[in-house]
């Protein structure tokens, strides 16, 4: 039987320098916006999967993704943005 060990010295060695660097925190802080629009219309998406579509629910999902558009488009156009 091998016995399982536990390298906790090794996997914990690296964390001071693993931190995110200030320019790294601000690049997330300015991507906020885009990132809770695109978690909304995940949402969104997600509760009109397991019900037949009116026309209520298109509007939802509609607006929802029109939010995305919108955040992509502020951020694109503070020039700290490159599209993927």
């Amino acid at each position: 039987m091998e016995h399982i060990v536990t390298l906790t010295v090794a996997v914990t060695a690296f964390a001071p320098w693993l931190e995110p660097t200030a320019a790294e925190l601000a690049a997330i802080e300015a991507e906020a916006p885009l990132i809770a629009a695109e978690v909304e219309e995940l949402d969104t998406v997600i509760a009109l999967m397991d019900r037949p579509v009116n026309e209520l629910d298109t509007r939802r999902a509609r607006r929802a993704h029109a939010r995305v558009l919108a955040a992509r488009a502020a951020l694109a156009n503070t020039g700290t943005w490159e599209a993927a």
